[in-house]
């Protein structure tokens, strides 16, 4: 084989892995941000919960 092949592959192999370890961190980050979402949307449902318990919100008058 020539050199230059060889050096061709490792670079290749090289940039693979990091774009792989790349890969996995985005699916690690992206992860972690859905968590995030899902702790907001439970936390404003109990805030709903306690102004409906408390008598806030239950009826709304919008009409004109």
């Amino acid at each position: 084989m020539d050199v230059g092949v060889l050096a061709t592959a490792f670079a290749s192999a090289q940039t693979a892995q990091l774009q792989m370890a790349a890969a996995a961190k985005m699916m690690k980050m992206n992860a972690q941000a859905q968590g995030a979402v899902v702790q907001v949307i439970e936390a404003a449902q109990e805030n709903m919960k306690a102004l409906v318990a408390a008598g806030m919100g239950g009826n709304l008058d919008i009409s004109i």
